[in-house]
């Protein structure tokens, strides 16, 4: 039996990443999001590469979502129910869904760093406060 390029493509079992959604932000952040709803309409997770500047923070949220971040370069604060928490590179954390938390960025240095979160990320989930 012989087989087209196109019917080879549809029974591929991976899919590779070559053009991340580029998150539209207006605080400096780059986000690309690899897979999540933005990018290949996954609602069960969301892969994102973000590089926070120097100086930057979100609001306070509580997201319906866990949220595992690794952290590639520089360092990211989280203040986490109260408690402030600093990864540097190589450093991980898992924050558990409805967890009232803030990410900042308040070096000197860009943060570069990965994002996953499980159900995929999306702003009605975030709940940031003060929007």
């Amino acid at each position: 039996m012989k087989f087209k390029v196109s019917d080879l493509k549809e029974n591929k079992k991976y899919t590779i990443q070559n053009s991340p959604f580029i998150v539209p932000t207006d605080d400096g952040k780059l986000i690309k999001e690899h897979f999540g709803k933005a990018s290949d309409g996954n609602s069960e997770i969301s892969i994102a590469h973000m590089v926070a500047p120097p100086g930057w923070s979100e609001p306070f949220q509580t997201p319906e979502f866990d949220e595992y971040t690794f952290i590639i370069k520089g360092k990211k604060q989280f203040i986490i129910e109260g408690e402030t928490i600093v990864l540097e590179a190589g450093q991980s954390i898992k924050v558990e869904k409805h967890t009232r938390l803030q990410y900042s960025n308040p070096f000197n240095e860009p943060c570069e760093y990965l994002a996953i979160c499980l159900p995929a990320f999306s702003i009605e989930s975030v709940n940031r406060e003060n929007e």
